[in-house]
C-alpha cells in the first residue's frame, strides 16, 4: 500500500478583534504537553500567529482524518487556554497593517531581511499531500505526468477568497500571493532525475534561492522523506475536506507511476497555457471552467469527471473509491470551502466569517 501523509498549516487569530496574533510558541508549547501529541507533530512556521501539524505516515485514509481531527484538536485547545482561536483558511481575513514577527530561526530571520513585505504577507496557510515514491527517479518522471492535474487540485481545494476584509475575486488568494517567490508556480518538465538535480543544484549555486526549501512549486521531490510534496492545496475548513485530497492526491501520483511503468504516453500542455490554467484555477474554483490535461477548456464537473476516470484503478486498488466519492459529491452540493466563506461572509459579515473559518471539526 502507498503511504500517505499531510501538513496543514493554521493561523492564529484574536477571538474578540479576529486579528492575527503572535502567540504560536505558546500554543505549539502547550500542545505538546498533552498526552496525545507526539514530538514533531506541532511545529512553527514563518510568522508567528502561524502553526503547522504534520501526521505520521499513513496507509489509509481513515488513519489520515483520525490525525488530523486529533491535531485540530489539540492545537485547538491549546489556542483556547492562550486566549487566541485556530482559524482554518488560506488567507488571514483581516490584517491591521503591523507585520506579524517572524519566527526567530536563523532561516526565516534571513527570509525577513532579503524579502520584507513579502514576508509579512505570507499569512497564508497550505495543506502538503506527502505520497511515498519507489526512488526519485521514479518520482521525477511521476511529477512530469502529475502536473498537468494539479490546476484542477487547486481548484478544488480553494478556501482563501477574502484578505483585508473584502472578497478578493479569487476563490484562492494564497495562490496569488505566494506566486510571488522567485522559484514557485507549476513545476517545469524534467528530462530526468539528473536534470531535476542539475538545475536545482543551479538556482542554489546562483544565489537566486538560499537553500532546497525555497523551492516553491506547486509540487517538488522531498529532501526529507521518499515523497513526493504536492503543495497547491489551500488549507481546509474540516479534516474531511482534507481526507478527499489527500486520498486524490495519492490516487494521482500512483497513476502516475503505474502509466510511466507501462510506457504510457505523456500528457502534452503547452507550459505556458498550463501556467495560465493554475491562474483561471485560482481565481474561479469549480465556479466555471477549468483547462483538462489537453489544454481544452471544459466546464468544472466535466474536468472532475475526467479525473476521477482518470484515477479510479488507483483509488479502487487502495480501497478509497467509495470514500471519495462520497466526499466529491458533498463537495459538489456545498461547494469549496472558498464558496462556503463567501456564503457566510455575505450573511453575517466578518463574525459569520471567522465563526465559520474558527468552528472546530465534529468528532467522528
Amino acid at each position: 500500500m502507498t503511504t500517505v501523509g499531510v501538513e496543514e498549516e493554521y493561523v492564529l487569530l484574536d477571538p474578540a478583534t479576529h486579528l492575527p496574533v503572535a502567540c504560536a510558541e505558546e500554543v505549539r508549547a502547550r500542545a505538546g504537553l498533552g498526552s496525545w501529541v507526539d514530538e514533531g507533530e506541532v511545529q512553527h512556521e514563518l510568522l508567528q500567529a502561524q502553526v503547522e501539524v504534520a501526521t505520521p505516515v499513513c496507509t489509509d485514509l481513515e488513519e489520515v482524518g483520525g490525525h488530523l481531527l486529533r491535531l485540530r484538536h489539540a492545537v485547538a485547545a491549546a489556542a483556547e487556554q492562550e486566549g487566541c482561536v485556530v482559524a482554518k483558511t488560506a488567507t488571514v481575513p483581516l490584517r491591521d497593517g503591523i507585520p506579524v514577527p517572524v519566527t526567530r530561526e536563523t532561516r526565516y530571520l534571513k527570509m525577513r531581511e532579503e524579502a520584507g513585505r513579502l514576508v509579512d504577507e505570507q499569512l497564508i496557510n497550505g495543506m502538503h499531500v506527502h505520497v511515498a515514491i519507489p526512488d526519485r527517479d521514479t518520482g521525477v518522471a511521476a511529477m512530469n505526468r502529475l502536473r498537468v492535474w494539479l490546476p484542477t487540485l487547486l481548484a478544488m481545494s480553494a478556501n482563501s477568497p477574502m484578505w483585508d476584509g473584502r472578497d478578493t475575486g479569487f476563490a484562492s488568494w494564497r495562490t496569488i500571493v505566494f506566486g510571488r517567490w522567485p522559484v514557485s508556480g507549476l513545476p517545469p518538465h524534467f528530462d530526468s532525475l539528473a536534470d531535476y538535480e542539475q538545475r536545482i543544484d543551479a538556482l542554489v549555486e546562483s544565489g537566486m534561492i538560499a537553500d532546497r526549501g525555497q523551492l516553491y512549486w506547486q509540487a517538488r521531490l522531498s529532501e526529507r522523506y521518499p515523497t513526493i510534496e504536492i503543495r497547491c492545496l489551500d488549507v481546509q475548513l474540516e479534516a474531511d475536506d482534507a481526507v478527499l485530497l489527500a486520498g486524490i492526491a495519492r490516487a494521482l501520483i500512483t497513476t502516475a507511476v503505474n502509466e510511466e511503468k507501462a510506457g504510457a504516453p505523456l500528457p502534452v500542455c503547452a507550459p505556458e497555457l498550463l501556467q495560465a490554467s493554475l491562474w483561471h484555477a485560482a481565481r474561479y474554483g469549480l465556479s466555471g471552467t477549468l483547462l483538462d490535461p489537453n489544454g481544452h477548456r471544459q466546464s468544472a464537473g466535466d474536468v472532475l469527471y475526467m479525473l476521477v476516470q482518470h484515477i479510479t484503478p488507483a483509488l479502487e486498488e487502495a480501497g478509497d473509491l467509495r470514500e471519495v466519492s462520497a466526499l466529491l459529491h458533498r463537495l459538489l452540493q456545498q461547494g469549496t470551502p472558498a464558496d462556503r466563506q463567501r456564503r457566510a461572509f455575505t450573511d453575517g459579515g466578518i463574525r459569520a466569517l471567522t465563526d465559520l473559518i474558527t468552528t472546530k471539526d465534529a468528532a467522528d
